[in-house]
């Protein structure tokens, strides 16, 4: 008879069978990892090509993780660059991809964008999980890639801090965790510091001589770990304290923080290794002497080409479109309107082009810099007001001759009243704010400020200003990390705090919110629950201006909303307010509205939107407190919210090229006049003092056509004959008859037309024998 074993001996047994299973496990994992290399190292044995080309290699692949559309941009001029060189790949969208396909890729190329917080773009997400939950998984092995090399160039912004192309550097770090070998180290390329376009350049450069095996670099020579020969080291840089240490002996700029114009393509293979190759580029990047400067020479040809003109290092100056408008006769801005200032005498500046945003509506395409305190070299405010004045008036001299232009108004326009200090970056970023406005001030020019709320401390410890923006482009954290893209972490606390410190001053305050169709403009209770906190003195609701497609900004035309959109949201936040805010003004062709305090600015029935401008000054020499009450004025009948006129000064002209086919404003004294050239939109001018002259169009290239004076009719048969002739003679080349201008109507009167003027005037929407109106 058998005996039971024991129940004490069972916990032994389990133990053995625990560590036998153990044993064979590790024996099967060293056996297949040992497997692994010797595939590994035969695939690099010329013995063995044989047996690899029964198996086709996969084409390569180059990858663009892209937001905006500036690494997709990137990608395809590298991809060009490739096929020029007979080096095909397939440009492929990483979301189009399928990971598991990644073993079997043989090279890789990446040109990656860092999103919000280090994250990568969205069309790379599932790519980026795929490698991160390969390379933290025991079971899939450290050599998975392990016959795959790769390269990665980073797009990103150096003023994100820590998170400055983060995506790239942690790709790179997976993709070798999983055993892929790296041809070059990262090259970061940073969109605000500089000229991202000759780092590129550069580091293609680099990449094209390593996959064609120059400069003693081949594909074979890439080494196991992921490092790179040491001539590649050299062009690149080793680890961060090798860089500093030879930063600090020979003075040579790394290439990631190069700022300035880069070599060009040319040079870009030549002299990669010798630091008199780069050295040259420490006084391109405004770093010269040890001074860095704001404005590098890439920025300072970006800005110049929009028109700006750059004082100093840091700061700028542009003529606005409205002021050449009024110039003009021809209309001034929503601020003329709702503060009654002088378009033809404003002068748009900045002291500070940086920005501690990169707004989806930026009007700038991102060109200016950014960043998140003063660093840069700093010039002097007295300085920067004489040089800003000097280059306005120059600018304003340049409208001389131009046709349709007051010479009294161009006389005004020299001696600059109104100071918009918007142009572009953050005003009060710049140390010595307080200073330029003073001296502004002392010259009785007024200042309109406009901050983005992100330096509540600025905002305290600025002087009294003539009216104080904040720009409040969104009411909720998410909506405003989406719409503004701060560089701050804490911005959304730096928001409010910003809202409560303009709840301190004691002159008038404005919010100013930017409407952006889908983005912004639904959460009306929001944006009354700010109201609460800053209690500001005035709103500006305008609608965004759409300023062109950028790969640093998603918008079109369906995200710009119509005034009536406009409209209906300013009602709507008024009734929320409870009588609190009431909309004053209107300016209907700026797509703006504006609400104000009843309690300040409506006074027996009566809005007191307007500025009195030399009181305001006056209160500032006396050096006494005051408050917006103080200098307010009148606002006349026809920018209040509902006149006829819709915010249109009526003692101005109202060009149109599609003017309406009939105009009426009943009851005013001064009706605007329509400049109308014609239902087909034909250019004209009007002469600067006695609007007599109208200019025929232009056709392009040709020369400019004769000027035909407009006189009353005196019954000279002869003389209408020969503008006729004129006329016809003219335009004989174009096909057109004499019927559709001056004379051609008398003509089909008389008997003398044909069939062809009787349908151009039918065209035309006149009946036979019907004079043509004149404006």
């Amino acid at each position: 008879m058998t005996e039971k074993p024991s129940s004490s001996l069972l916990p032994a047994r389990f133990a053995l069978l625990a560590l036998l299973s153990a044993t064979a496990f590790c024996f099967w994992k060293s056996r297949r990892l040992r497997n692994q290399k010797l595939l590994s190292s035969s695939s690099q044995n010329p013995r063995n090509q044989t047996t690899q080309n029964l198996k086709p290699k996969p084409k390569p692949k180059l990858f663009f993780a892209s937001q905006t559309g500036t690494s997709k941009t990137l990608a395809l001029r590298l991809s060009g660059l490739l096929s020029s060189r007979n080096l095909p790949f397939d440009l492929l969208d990483p979301n189009d991809y399928e990971p598991e396909d990644l073993p079997n890729e043989t090279l890789i190329i990446l040109v990656a964008s860092t999103w919000e917080d280090g994250n990568p773009p969205p069309n790379a997400r599932f790519l980026t999980r795929w490698l991160a939950e390969s390379a933290d998984d025991f079971r899939v092995g450290s050599l998975i890639l392990s016959g795959c090399s790769f390269a990665v160039f980073g797009v990103g912004s150096r003023s994100y801090g820590a998170s400055f192309n983060a995506f790239a550097e942690d790709f790179s770090r997976r993709m070798r965790a999983l055993g892929a070998r790296e041809m070059l180290p990262v090259c970061e390329g940073d969109v605000d510091g500089g000229d991202l376009d000759g780092v590129f350049d550069l580091w293609s450069g680099t990449l094209l001589a390593a996959l064609e095996g120059k400069e003693g670099n081949s594909p074979g020579s890439v080494l196991e770990n992921g490092g790179v020969s040491d001539s590649e080291s050299e062009s690149f840089g080793g680890s961060e304290e090798d860089e500093s240490d030879a930063d600090e002996e020979s003075g040579v700029i790394d290439l990631e923080d190069i700022a300035g114009k880069g070599p060009s393509r040319n040079s870009a293979n030549k002299g990669l290794n010798s630091k008199s190759a780069v050295k040259p580029l420490a006084s391109m990047n405004g770093e010269e002497k040890g001074v860095k400067e704001m404005v590098t020479p890439i920025i300072r040809t970006n800005l110049e080409k929009q028109g700006y003109k750059i004082i100093g290092s840091h700061s700028g100056v542009k003529l606005c479109r409205w002021t050449k408008s009024q110039l003009r006769g021809r209309g001034g801005c929503y601020k003329h309107s709702f503060y009654g200032i002088e378009s033809h005498r404003c002068m748009e500046a900045t002291p500070s082009l940086a920005c501690a945003n990169k707004c989806v509506f930026c009007w700038r395409h991102h060109t200016n810099p950014v960043g998140k305190s003063w660093q840069w070299k700093m010039d002097d405010p007295l300085e920067i007001v004489n040089a800003a004045i000097d280059q306005h008036t120059k600018m304003i001299k340049q409208m001389k001759g131009v046709p349709g232009v007051k010479p009294k108004r161009l006389s005004e326009g020299l001696t600059p009243r109104h100071c918009a200090l918007s142009l572009v970056g953050e005003p009060i970023m710049y140390p010595e704010i307080n200073t330029l406005v003073d001296e502004l001030h002392r010259r009785r020019i007024s200042t309109f400020l406009v901050t983005n709320a992100q330096f509540p401390e600025r905002i305290r410890m600025l002087r009294p200003i003539t009216q104080l923006y904040v720009s409040v482009d969104a009411a909720s954290k998410d909506s405003l990390k989406a719409i503004d893209r701060p560089l701050f972490a804490d911005f959304w606390e730096r928001f409010i705090d910003s809202l409560t410190s303009l709840r301190e001053k004691q002159q008038r305050t404005v919010y100013r919110l930017t409407l952006v169709k889908g983005w912004n403009a639904e959460d009306i209770d929001a944006y009354t629950n700010l109201l609460r906190i800053g209690k500001p003195d005035l709103i500006e609701i305008k609608g965004v201006t759409y300023c062109g497609s950028s790969a640093t900004s998603k918008l079109t035309m369906e995200n710009v909303p119509w005034h009536s959109d406009v409209k209906a949201f300013s009602e709507a936040m008024s009734l929320k307010c409870n009588g609190e805010y009431e909309i004053a003004c209107e300016h209907a062709h700026s797509c703006c509205v504006l609400l104000a305090r009843v309690d300040k600015f409506k006074v027996n029935g009566q809005w007191f939107t307007w500025i009195d401008y030399e009181k305001f000054h006056d209160l500032v020499g006396s050096g006494q407190p005051f408050s917006s009450e103080d200098y307010m004025a009148a606002t006349p009948s026809w920018a209040i919210y509902g006149a006829e006129e819709g915010g249109f000064d009526p003692n101005e002209v109202v060009f149109s090229l599609n003017p309406p086919l009939h105009v009426s404003f009943s009851g005013r004294n001064l009706p605007p006049t329509f400049v109308d050239m014609g239902k087909k939109s034909k250019r004209g001018e009007l002469d600067e003092a006695s609007d007599q002259k109208i200019q025929l169009p232009r056709k392009r290239g040709r020369p400019r056509k004769n000027v035909i004076e407009k006189t009353e009719t005196d019954g000279s048969e002869d003389s209408e004959a020969k503008k006729a002739g004129t006329r016809e003679e003219e335009e004989k080349d174009k096909g057109m008859e004499s019927s559709s201008f001056s004379g051609g109507a008398d003509a089909v009167k008389d008997g003398e037309g044909t069939k062809k003027e009787k349908e151009t005037l039918k065209r035309k929407g006149r009946r036979k024998g019907q004079p043509r109106k004149s404006s």
